[in-house]
């Protein structure tokens, strides 16, 4: 796929006798008794010192696990030793990667990576969480780390899986450490990071700025969230919070020279791998939904969910349910839905009581400053504060070890000297004359100060009603998520939890001048209280799609970088009309989950078939006359309505060179806001000017493209053959070795679907039509029938290369096709295929 993830290996294996290397011990691996090796043990009876009593794990035939445990802690200690019986390697990797470790496994290739990292300090975070959490979450934690190391110890090697075979080219040395808890605790990190804020657009905004374009013009790239057109999530007068409407501020006055220190800032990006997906990708989001028992056959609720991540190879999601087999306070747990490997408790799902999902909430946790900075000091009011220094020592394997300083400020770690090629350490060197001082970037995020997300998780896994999980969310630090709820007393809530700042001067849209402390956050935090939140709407529905939580009355400042709310207001649109036809049932919420309508294609459409074309052109342009508008993968209309939109951005946004407009939703309501000015000063362009004429440019280019992709017949074009997904491995996925890829990757299958459409299938505008994005799972839970839920993965629960349960779910996914999910014993034991003993 034209792609459009980030690489993590790009040169792991580079050079001939490394390519050579490879491809023979590819040769010795391919034999059925190498591969199949690390394939777990899933019946009989195994001996696990760390357990006080027997534990059963039950798998069905997609390789669902179910834990069955008398005691709390005999659960998460089979959890962990279950999780790294299908998914060690994603879980080492992982471990790797948030601990700025990369170049341990693969070499000088990946020292940028860990330069990063360890400037951010996940790890360094993680480890001061622990003290904080409760003892209960404590001892989870320790418990789930017994149980993976109880599989290390008999695991190493090929027996633990493929690629630590691939993995002795280059780290032939490599032993795997015990698992501890800040290993689990970093990975809340990598989500956080990967969901984390707007630090994109703040960047961009700023860039844009030093490169000459007015605010005014910047602004227009930016537009309010269109209340008027796409509902929000909550009214104000459904919640706390109301009060006096927040205020956009203006661009900070800063130095030429220290917008320029911005410019490197995007090799962050570059360098950090997607663990969730491309961190910088607007696709990133999600969509849920719940509606009240009023509107249900069942006279229950149903909540839906698909959280919207990258297309890897696993799927970040593993299937599983945790069961105390008596629900007692001391063993309080009976939860079922999606877990991460690596991480103890369930992240989304169900339990006897209640069920939830999350979406992005996406507010501004990520401001950037500049600063001042003269040798070890940094000024802030005139007067110099000393740099906090760190040490780190970064080890290589088939290298020679990294020394690295990381300064840090009160706000956060100094990113602008992390890459010795960066734009951000230049920019100091040559400052302009008549100012000698060098400018430089930090971060102040959230994530960056120790929280209690991991409380939050156990107390959501165990909670049984609207209250405990109200309290449960309060602990949810980072990253802030939309959450959905429902119970079955026929209750449904949302509420928006997570760390969001209050800040002096300024609103955090821009680079903020680090030497003037009235920028600096407060003290405190948004109060938990005073967060948006809405318990049994009258209307008996509640929609989160990343669209703004809030009306313009909310009295205080979440973000204005809101997805813009195509996505939710037709998945509001497509309830309102089951409810009408009503009741509904889950068939109806399945239906909704992959919708492809295309409703921005609704409001150009008309613009294009108005612009003056003519030969193929003209006929291409005949196949939106009929369209439905509909992403659907035999659509030769969509094919090339996409293929127009991507040639338009380009022409009409030439002004931004490289940088570029954003092709997703806000791109969408920018250019339908412009569409409606012809007389706007962004129709002028270098080559073609006036808006029908780029209109029809951008046509033209579409068939030219679309004649050398897919034939010189417009009838014979199909959306599905450009719009492909290649679920791609973490790690090896991007070696640029065929054979290495082909042993992990899966696919391609073409989808329906979109970015910005409920069938969330995103796809990158500047780069092609490759699916980088996707819906990572989709479940509809019913409140009144466990068992009649349903749900699905994007790719399978192994992480086993060749395992029946590696890809086995995944042309079920494209097809938008759903599994049963069994979630009371009696069902699970009903459809187990094996069963294994854990026993002391």
């Amino acid at each position: 796929m034209g792609v459009l993830r980030k690489r993590v290996l790009l040169r792991v294996f580079l050079g001939f006798v490394a390519t050579v290397a490879s491809l023979a011990l590819i040769a010795s691996l391919l034999g059925v008794w190498a591969v199949r090796r690390s394939f777990p043990t899933t019946s009989g009876e195994l001996a696990l010192a760390e357990l006080s009593a027997p534990v059963s794990v039950l798998r069905d035939e997609r390789g669902v696990a179910h834990v069955y445990a008398d005691d709390a802690e005999d659960l998460f200690v089979a959890q962990g030793f279950t999780h790294a019986q299908d998914r060690f390697w994603e879980m080492d990797f992982r471990r790797h990667v948030t601990a700025g470790r990369t170049a341990e496994l693969f070499g000088p290739g990946q020292v940028e990576t860990d330069i990063y990292l360890r400037t951010m300090g996940w790890r360094r975070v993680a480890e001061q969480e622990y003290d904080l959490l409760e003892e209960d979450t404590q001892r989870y934690l320790d418990a789930y780390a017994a149980g993976v190391n109880a599989w290390i110890d008999d695991n190493q090697g090929l027996s633990a899986s493929l690629e630590y075979g691939l993995l002795g080219i280059t780290a032939d040395d490599y032993t795997v450490e015990p698992w501890t808890p800040t290993d689990s605790l970093a990975w809340l990190k990598a989500m956080a990071w990967d969901l984390g804020g707007n630090l994109q657009d703040e960047t961009q905004r700023a860039l844009l700025l030093a490169d000459g374009l007015d605010e005014e013009r910047i602004e227009e790239l930016y537009p309010a969230y269109p209340t008027e057109k796409h509902a929000t999530i909550t009214d104000t007068d459904e919640h706390s919070g109301a009060g006096t409407e927040a205020d956009l501020g203006c661009a900070p006055d800063l130095p030429e020279e220290a917008l320029a220190a911005l410019g490197g800032l995007s090799g962050v990006h570059d360098a950090i791998p997607d663990l969730l997906g491309p961190s910088d990708d607007p696709d990133l989001g999600s969509n849920s939904w719940v509606v009240s028992g009023e509107h249900t056959e069942t006279g229950l609720p149903l909540l839906t969910n698909d959280p919207h991540l990258g297309a890897s190879m696993p799927s970040t999601w593993y299937q599983m349910g945790l069961h105390c087999t008596e629900l007692t306070e001391e063993c309080p747990f009976d939860t079922s839905g999606f877990s991460f490997s690596g991480l103890p408790g369930v992240v989304i799902g169900q339990n006897e009581s209640i069920a939830w999902g999350f979406t992005n909430l996406n507010p501004d946790v990520m401001d950037l400053y500049l600063e001042r900075v003269e040798g070890d000091d940094y000024v802030v009011d005139g007067e110099r504060r000393p740099l906090e220094i760190i040490e780190e020592t970064i080890a290589v394997s088939g290298g020679q070890d990294l020394e690295l300083t990381v300064r840090s400020t009160h706000r956060g770690p100094i990113l602008s000297t992390a890459s010795a090629g960066s734009n951000l350490r230049r920019v100091g060197e040559n400052p302009r004359e008549g100012d000698d001082a060098p400018y430089q970037v930090s971060l102040r995020w959230t994530a960056l100060q120790p929280g209690t997300t991991a409380d939050a998780i156990f107390s959501m896994n165990r909670a049984r009603d609207w209250d405990t999980f109200r309290e449960a969310a309060s602990r949810f630090d980072v990253p802030s998520q939309n959450l959905v709820y429902a119970d079955n007393e026929g209750n449904i809530g949302y509420q928006a939890p997570g760390l969001v700042p209050v800040r002096g001067k300024g609103d955090g849209r821009w680079p903020a001048p680090g030497w003037d402390s009235d920028y600096d956050w407060e003290d405190e935090f948004l109060p938990f209280d005073e967060l948006p939140s809405v318990y049994n709407p009258e209307s008996g529905v509640i929609v989160t799609a990343n669209e703004s939580v809030v009306d313009e009355d909310y009295g205080h400042f979440l973000t204005s970088d809101w997805n813009y709310g195509y996505r939710g207001q037709r998945i509001n649109d497509l309830l309102d009309e089951a409810i009408a036809d009503g009741p509904v049932g889950v068939a109806d919420m399945e239906r909704v989950l992959v919708d492809s309508l295309h409703t921005s294609a609704l409001e150009v459409t008309p613009y294009l078939l108005d612009a003056p074309v003519e030969g193929t052109t003209a006929k291409a342009r005949e196949l939106l006359v009929d369209w439905d508008h509909r992403n659907e993968p035999d659509s030769a209309a969509a094919a090339f309505y996409n293929a127009t939109w991507r040639q338009l951005l380009p022409l009409l946004f030439d002004e931004l060179g490289e940088r570029g407009m954003d092709g997703r939703s806000r791109g969408m309501h920018v250019v339908s806001q412009l569409l409606e000015d012809p007389d706007s000063a962004w129709w002028e362009g270098r080559e073609v000017s006036g808006r029908e004429e780029v209109l029809a440019a951008a046509m033209d280019a579409a068939v030219e493209e679309l004649t050398e992709l897919l034939g010189d017949d417009p009838a014979d074009w199909r959306w599905g053959d450009l719009h492909t997904l290649t679920a791609t491995h973490e790690s090896f996925g991007t070696s640029g070795i065929g054979p290495v890829e082909w042993l992990f990757n899966r696919g391609p299958v073409e989808s329906a679907g979109g970015s910005d459409l409920v069938n969330a299938t995103g796809w990158n505008a500047s780069e092609g039509y490759g699916i980088t994005t996707v819906p990572s799972m989709r479940m509809v839970v019913d409140l009144a029938d466990r068992d009649s839920s349903t749900w699905i993965n994007l790719t399978g629960n192994s992480g086993h290369a060749f395992h029946p349960n590696y890809d086995d779910q995944l042309e079920l996914w494209a097809e938008g096709a759903t599994l049963p999910w069994a979630v009371t014993e009696e069902a699970v034991r009903e459809a187990t295929e094996d069963e294994l003993t854990l026993v002391p």
